[in-house]
């Protein structure tokens, strides 16, 4: 099998992580991507008390937040079988990833990848949601991580919904990608990037579980033309 594609549990104001995790008996999901990056300390002490109530479960990808302590890591690695790492390439440096470097894998974003940066992690991690906004918008960015994409190894990586309506919330962030799938047809253009894509494809959005089991599917269909 070429690629596995993760349902993800999400922890954005969208996402009602609570009821996904009703999901997973419901639907007997027991291998997810993690998304606890909305959780200051003692919300993710819930999140995981919760996660184990199921039981056998794996969590090969997940994506971390600049607060992470060493339990956490013991968790991931020695519970939940945990792989593969991202980071925001502003949260590189904090001094907990440092051990875990072979397995942290940075993140593109809305801005040139910094190649030190780079050669000290793993690899990228695409979000290939974030990379298609950035060619739409034409920003500089996009030339330079789709060459540095050829070069380094893509050891994990992000697939959202994409909408051609251009937003800007709050002059926070602006952009075409979003975390909440309207559609399935949000996910097609994945397809300019299938050549990048590695093993582990996570699912990064705010969508029920049965909604993602629809999105994975799609995704399969598209990934085998």
């Amino acid at each position: 099998m070429k690629h596995e594609i993760l349902l993800s549990l999400t922890t954005t104001p969208g996402s009602d992580w609570q009821a996904k995790i009703e999901e997973m008996k419901k639907f007997g999901i027991k291998k997810i991507a993690l998304f606890p990056t909305f959780f200051n300390i003692e919300k993710r002490r819930e999140l995981y008390a919760l996660l184990e109530t199921i039981e056998d479960l794996e969590i090969p990808h997940i994506h971390l937040r600049d607060d992470m302590e060493d339990w956490e890591f013991e968790l991931f690695e020695n519970k939940y079988k945990t792989q593969l790492y991202n980071v925001h390439i502003s949260h590189v440096q904090v001094a907990t990833y440092q051990k875990y470097m072979s397995k942290i894998y940075v993140e593109n974003h809305h801005c040139l990848l910094p190649i030190d940066v780079i050669d000290n992690c793993a690899g990228i991690c695409l979000d290939a949601a974030h990379l298609e906004s950035s060619r739409i918008r034409r920003r500089p960015e996009y030339e330079q991580i789709m060459s540095v994409l050829e070069k380094y190894p893509v050891g994990c990586c992000h697939i959202s919904a994409f909408n051609n309506n251009f937003f800007n919330i709050k002059n926070y962030y602006i952009g075409f990608d979003r975390h909440y799938m309207e559609k399935l047809g949000c996910l097609d253009y994945v397809e300019k990037y299938t050549q990048f894509l590695p093993y582990y494809i996570s699912l990064e959005l705010e969508n029920s579980f049965e909604q993602q089991l629809q999105a994975k599917e799609y995704l399969e269909n598209i990934l085998s033309k």
